[in-house]
């Protein structure tokens, strides 16, 4: 029998850490999936696949949620997108390695909901930190813990 693991979603648009998630994929063995609203260059990876879907606004999370299965990874930084797909029982987390599940997405959208309100009402501006090398860390340490997590589901599931 050929176990099938977890598949990989990325929300491409503004990703800085496509790379790491190739390198992590490619270790696994596992399918992965970029998503974006424009085009991408195409890999010549069998195992990546990408789709570039119309440019509505949370076209790419809603492809995202629509085609993700149970036990299937997604990155992305989008909080409402997370929330989705933590509802969905996925493996969430974003691309600076916040891992997005039950016990935490309910803070991570009223931080975003907070943050919001505080950029429209003029308190705080809308930058963000630079992407740094020990963010690609704790990125990448992340996302082999949530792939191992997700693979051993998969494998949990199909032994029953």
């Amino acid at each position: 029998m050929t176990i099938v693991g977890p598949t990989i979603f990325v929300d491409a648009d503004a990703c800085p850490v496509k790379p790491e998630i190739l390198k992590v994929a490619d270790r696994h063995g596992l399918k992965t999936v970029i998503v974006a609203n424009s085009g991408l260059r195409p890999s010549r990876d069998p195992m990546v696949k990408h789709v570039v879907v119309s440019a509505g606004f949370d076209a790419a999370d809603d492809w995202i949620v629509e085609n993700a299965q149970e036990n299937d990874i997604v990155v992305t930084a989008d909080v409402p997108l997370a929330a989705s797909c933590v509802e969905k029982r996925l493996h969430t987390l974003s691309h600076s390695g916040r891992i997005f599940d039950e016990a935490t997405i309910g803070m991570a959208s009223a931080m975003r909901d907070l943050s919001q309100h505080l950029r429209e009402a003029g308190e705080i501006k809308g930058y963000n930190a630079p992407f740094s090398q020990r963010d690609r860390s704790a990125f990448l340490q992340a996302l082999e813990t949530v792939a191992r997590r997700a693979i051993s589901s998969v494998s949990k599931t199909l032994d029953t």
